[in-house]
């Protein structure tokens, strides 16, 4: 049996949590399948760098482009280039228009599962209803839509209007056991904990919609002596620095930029914070579960339910970097509460997030969209 050609239309291909989980999939695959990319934004490509050795795939030259006014002529286009491949995966509203493409010209295409991880800044505050429209006009050309929320399946079902048996639920999953194990001490350059200092760690893309400088503001009014480490990186790096600076603990932050393998080193905090305006189901949430850490968020996307119970009071109630400080504030001053949250939550990450069960799912939901009667990988 041939190994199927997959295209993966990417709204953006630099490393963020769903490019993270389309390449652990690419990487689990393995030599049974290969790979085309197309970025919706050129030049965003240094996920690549996370692809395994040996893995067969490509960037695309010269694609179609996947943005623009709404054009017949761009979505032939763009049918035109899917038509060549055997199963197209897109990813997000950046690659809707490949949805939309197979919508206008489904002769000859190849069957397309498109997926839908969350919301950027423009719609933290609320979906848009021109969004909302075109994506029920186009999902039905779908075979699937795959999101891994409750809230987002909740919104594929009622306000994109998909059937039931069309969404799919599958939450991101890593490799657990991997953050059991002891953290590097050297993993994060420029970083040395120091003697009763609590460390509170992010791991974001430095993106308007993280809302890191409210994190900044947040650390900035707590009582008690912390450092704060934000790994990642992006446009937003100088906002978050004069957001400590104005703050008056500039010297209690580091951002070493974007590291790779965090199980070498979020297992280093004492908490990990999330500040973002919106989110769905982050895998920053889950790796510091993994790694036995408390969590302080604000109430967004399935972040709730994602995390133990012990875990619930420190889910602050309300947005903002008020609501944020005063979740953090009782597991900066408690070590024992920090470690008992924290191994709460260490046994439901191991327990329900296991990469093992989501690669299985994607697996069945790929080759049931080509087709095959048994997994194609």
């Amino acid at each position: 049996m041939a190994r199927p050609h997959i295209l993966h239309l990417h709204s953006s291909f630099s490393l963020g949590g769903k490019e993270w989980r389309a390449v652990r999939l690419m990487n689990a695959f393995g030599d049974a399948a290969r790979h085309t990319i197309v970025s919706g934004v050129p030049g965003a490509l240094d996920a690549q760098d996370a692809i395994a050795k040996g893995i067969a795939y490509e960037i695309a030259q010269d694609p179609p482009p996947l943005t623009g006014r709404p054009s017949v002529a761009r979505y032939e286009a763009i049918a035109r280039f899917m038509a060549r491949f055997d199963l197209v995966l897109t990813y997000n509203w950046g690659a809707i228009d490949g949805v939309m493409a197979k919508r206008c010209f489904p002769k000859g295409l190849p069957p397309l599962v498109h997926h839908e991880d969350g919301f950027n800044a423009d719609e933290a505050g609320g979906l848009k209803l021109e969004r909302n429209l075109y994506r029920r006009i186009a999902l039905p050309a779908a075979h699937a839509l795959a999101v891994p929320s409750e809230a987002l399946e909740q919104i594929a079902l009622k306000t994109w209007k998909q059937p039931r048996a069309r969404v799919h639920r599958i939450v991101n999953g890593i490799a657990t056991g991997l953050y059991a194990k002891r953290p590097d001490a050297k993993a994060i350059p420029g970083f040395v904990r120091k003697d009763k200092e609590v460390v509170i760690g992010a791991l974001a893309g430095l993106r308007a919609v993280k809302d890191l400088p409210a994190l900044v503001r947040a650390c900035g009014g707590l009582s008690g002596p912390f450092r704060l480490v934000i790994v990642g990186e992006g446009p937003e790096r100088a906002v978050i620095q004069q957001a400590a600076a104005a703050m008056g603990i500039a010297d209690r932050l580091v951002m070493p930029g974007f590291l790779p393998e965090p199980h070498r080193y979020v297992g280093l905090f004492d908490i990990l914070a999330l500040s973002s305006r919106s989110e769905q189901f982050p895998v920053s949430v889950v790796e510091g579960m993994a790694a036995g850490l408390p969590i302080a968020s604000p109430p967004v996307g399935d972040v709730a339910r994602m995390v133990a119970p012990e875990n619930a009071p420190f889910i602050a109630r309300y947005a903002g970097e008020v609501g944020l400080r005063d979740a953090i504030q009782p597991l900066l001053l408690d070590a024992e509460l920090r470690a008992s949250v924290g191994a709460a939550n260490r046994d439901k990450a191991v327990r329900d997030y296991d990469e093992a069960a989501m690669i299985a799912q994607y697996r069945a939901l790929y080759s049931e969209a080509l087709g095959r009667s048994g997994a194609f990988i």
